[in-house]
């Protein structure tokens, strides 16, 4: 009982910090607010927004391995699946905002030139679309622990 609560506290821990910083990237990229501190702020917080989604998948992972169900419990779920599945959407999109992040650091750093508002628009409209997907994960997590829609 105790591996299982202090797995999921962790998992827990590490959803609520990748929320943390997905929020901040959204909130920091935005054109009317961005300077030079803010472009290598996102670095940063998306630094610590990538650490945050491999603790999650981490300790998810963990939970499936040596949670009380068992991996061959866990792994047969569909609903499982579907939460994988839209982590690694989310994993792929962020792709593109931590690529930007790191390009405006190096333009700034070389020519004190921030981003174009349209390109942060954009990149913004990324990290909103990453936002908007993972509160679909929790739904599949608590049907999951409901078991509802399970094999």
């Amino acid at each position: 009982m105790t591996t299982e609560a202090l797995l999921a506290y962790l998992h827990f821990a590490a959803i609520l910090t990748l929320v943390v910083f997905m929020s901040s990237e959204a909130a920091l990229c935005r054109s009317e607010w961005l300077n030079a501190d803010v472009v290598r702020r996102l670095v940063r917080v998306d630094a610590i927004y990538g650490a945050a989604s491999a603790a999650v998948l981490l300790t998810g992972v963990a939970r499936t391995l040596w949670g009380m169900k068992g991996a061959g419990w866990f792994w047969s779920q569909p609903l499982l699946w579907t939460k994988l599945g839209l982590f690694v959407v989310i994993g792929l999109l962020s792709i593109k905002p931590t690529l930007a992040f790191l390009r405006w650091r190096k333009t700034l750093e070389a020519s004190g030139a921030l981003p174009p508002p349209d390109e942060v628009r954009a990149i913004r409209r990324i990290v909103m679309i990453e936002a908007h997907l993972l509160v679909l994960i929790p739904l599949a997590a608590v049907f999951l622990a409901r078991g509802i829609g399970v094999c």
